[in-house]
């Protein structure tokens, strides 16, 4: 292995720094759980994450995704390392290499050595178990220092580029704590600023620019659904829109003819800020009306203390009303929250409709929650927002206890 690395590393040319966008990150192991946690926890520090299990992999990986850092997870019974640095050194891989592997063990400090000796830049080993901060010193060099982008994206542009995409979030039923769907959440991966939050590219609602963004929410999400269908079987999809969208009737009906006629699609929710919905009721329940005909409910979303706009209507069209988060999270320890929710809960079981509670962040708000009678439940306590192919793979049945 040795001789064949030296002769290598001298063939060695400069080609980290050739991108300046979100920092990447290959983890190589041959564990698929391993791999998972990894990237996960990667992912959480802000890299976007590719995998291999095989030095063959991590070939294409190099040319195809130019990570940052290789995290080289060894073990005895795992991959072989050699095979691994010899290519980082024949593909002039300038990035940096984390080794992983159990403490005191040969095998780490061998490979730690011999990438040193040749020139790879080698971070200092970290040792299972470990915790996520100790992570995030080891690569802390890597993480972006610059501030969100200012001015804000402009969504027409980042629509014509490709930017965009949409990550998932569970729903979870509140009584079974079984997965009951997902809701789905507009991203853009900018090729400078990586991964960049709704608040800096969703447009105005006059902006002209809004119709396509919700018609590209509404034609990704279908294709989406049947990925999952492959995959994890049906999954029952909430989008968000605006209601300025649904004041076209022409918007409405290609938004009806594009839902799946699949048998196994089990319905589409349409979920309008609850701020927006007061405002354009009247229109909003013609427009239900119509759509519960395609196999398509709206919602009404981010419910909180204007919820006594929505008394006294009689019936209502609506499938669902959501608690907006600021009044689900620490529902438990706070009495004001907590009446807020109890009300909610209230008005969606005298219109017989769902009740969700958003915000679900620790095991309090989760009992909260079951106890004043909300249906689903969503928050970071059962997943954070997750890209497509992520979500499918998470297991469609996984409980809460499970996940603990």
């Amino acid at each position: 292995m040795n001789d064949k690395i030296v002769e290598l590393a001298g063939r060695r040319t400069k080609t980290f720094g050739r991108r300046k966008m979100t920092p990447r990150a290959c983890v190589a192991d041959s564990k698929r759980h391993l791999r998972a946690f990894m990237s996960e926890v990667l992912e959480d520090l802000g890299f976007v994450t590719s995998e291999c299990a095989s030095s063959d992999e991590l070939q294409a990986m190099l040319t195809n995704e130019l990570p940052d850092l290789i995290l080289l997870g060894i073990a005895a019974d795992g991959i072989e390392p050699g095979k691994f640095l010899e290519i980082l050194v024949r593909e002039s891989f300038d990035g940096k290499v984390l080794a992983v592997g159990a403490r005191e063990s040969i095998i780490v400090r061998a490979v730690q050595q011999v990438g040193e000796e040749y020139g790879l830049a080698m971070l200092p080993p970290l040792t299972t178990p470990f915790a996520a901060e100790t992570l995030r010193e080891r690569v802390a060099m890597l993480l972006p220092e610059e501030p969100a982008p200012s001015p804000a994206v402009h969504v027409g542009e980042a629509l014509h580029a490709g930017w965009l995409e949409l990550w998932y979030q569970p729903k979870i039923d509140a009584r079974t704590l079984i997965r009951s769907g997902a809701e789905a959440l507009v991203r853009m991966r900018h090729p400078t600023w990586g991964v960049v939050p709704p608040a800096y590219f969703i447009p105005e609602a006059d902006d002209p620019h809004l119709r396509s963004l919700s018609e590209f929410v509404i034609e990704r999400a279908v294709q989406d659904w049947h990925y999952l269908l492959e995959r994890q079987g049906p999954v029952d999809l909430s989008i968000h829109l605006p209601a300025s969208y649904l004041k076209e009737p022409q918007a409405v009906r290609d938004l009806c003819r594009r839902v799946p006629t699949h048998p196994a699609f089990g319905g589409l929710t349409v979920e309008i800020d609850s701020e927006e919905a007061i405002r354009d009721l009247d229109l909003l329940v013609e427009v239900a009306r119509e759509v519960r005909l395609h196999n398509i409910g709206l919602s009404i979303a981010n419910l909180g203390a204007n919820w006594p706009s929505l008394m006294d209507l009689g019936k209502i069209p609506f499938i669902k009303l959501k608690a907006d988060r600021h009044f689900v999270t620490g529902s438990g320890d706070d009495r004001l929250k907590r009446t807020v929710c109890r009300h909610i809960v209230e008005l969606a079981q005298g219109y017989g409709v769902g009740a969700t509670a958003e915000g679900v962040e620790s095991r309090a708000d989760l009992v909260a929650a079951n106890e004043l009678g909300f249906d689903l439940v969503q928050g970071f306590l059962f997943g954070k927002p997750m890209p497509l192919k992520k979500f499918a793979k998470s297991a469609l049945a996984r409980t809460v206890m499970g996940q603990a």
